[in-house]
């Protein structure tokens, strides 16, 4: 009983707290409250956990000192046991996105937890699956879409408003608090988790190119390298899939120059792995047939 009055008592504590934030006209007066509702996260209480989890992207952009500090406590709660605390984390995550200087890191965070919900279902199953707990099996794996629809919806908005921010800033497409390098990054480097940012890709973001692909020739350009840089390793329906991709980018359309049409005779010559006497008579008869077909280009181009 002690217990819960206790941990009711935190909740309200919390919530005062946070209408204090709310109704200062210069927040800045109250980083006292806000490293109150911070450490509130080292705390044993659920519910509070998951207040502070919202509280704390709330009024991240008020306290630019406290930033590291709070963005380690929201890196804490997407690590706790209970889903609840996990999604509301989740959720908040595009709100700290908002200052350009997290962005990169926020991405890498949120594409590490595609696999968070894999990797816990997959512990349970092995150790309960022999005991006949088709119930709790069925509860992770809902818990696993809930939680991976959240990290979906989380990176793309972190992506998007990361376009405006990048559109509003001459060259912040090369900064490296892109939202999107990091992602590329694990396909680049073959981690455990390539696959699913590879499907998250394939599924969320390159059916909306037009969309995040702003302005248009600077960006494709940027994920094409970014590519480029991916393809050294993938298995032939990765390559595939992401020379499908750069086909369908204006920059390398029917109407591209010369240059594009040889810079993907390029991508795919480092992808077969072939030795530098690849000369072009091969280069025109590899081209002319299955990648050639493949890749619906012109022979006459060539």
């Amino acid at each position: 009983m002690a217990t819960a009055n206790a941990d009711a008592a935190e909740v309200e504590r919390l919530y005062e707290l946070g209408d204090r934030l709310s109704s200062a006209k210069d927040k800045s007066q109250h980083a006292a409250d806000y490293e109150a509702i911070i450490a509130s996260v080292k705390g044993q209480n659920v519910k509070a956990k998951q207040l502070a989890a919202q509280l704390i992207p709330r009024y991240f952009r008020s306290f630019p000192a406290l930033g590291t500090f709070a963005m380690e406590a929201m890196f804490d709660l997407v690590e706790m046991e209970e889903l609840a605390i996990r999604i509301q984390a989740i959720r908040g995550f595009p709100l700290l996105g908002k200052d350009a200087e997290f962005i990169s890191k926020i991405a890498d965070i949120l594409g590490q937890l595609l696999t968070s919900g894999t990797a816990f279902l997959l512990s349970f199953l092995s150790s309960n699956v022999k005991c006949g707990y088709a119930s709790q099996v069925l509860s992770c794996i809902s818990e696993e879409n809930v939680e991976r629809d959240a990290v979906h919806k989380a990176l793309m908005s972190l992506i998007r408003q990361d376009v405006k921010t990048s559109n509003s800033i001459p060259h912040m497409h090369f900064d490296t608090s892109d939202s999107l390098q990091p992602l590329f990054k694990h396909v680049e480097s073959g981690s455990e988790i390539r696959e699913k940012i590879i499907c998250f890709l394939r599924d969320k973001v390159f059916p909306v190119k037009a969309e995040l692909l702003k302005p248009q020739a600077e960006m494709e350009r940027y994920i094409t390298d970014l590519i480029k840089k991916s393809v050294q390793d993938v298995t032939g329906l990765e390559f595939k899939l992401f020379m499908d991709f750069l086909r369908s980018l204006s920059i390398f359309g029917d109407t591209a120059p010369r240059e594009s049409f040889q810079e993907l005779i390029e991508i795919i010559q480092a992808q077969a792995d072939l030795d530098a006497q690849f000369d072009k008579i091969r280069v025109q008869s590899l081209t002319k047939g299955h990648f050639g077909s493949w890749l619906g280009l012109d022979p006459a181009f060539i």
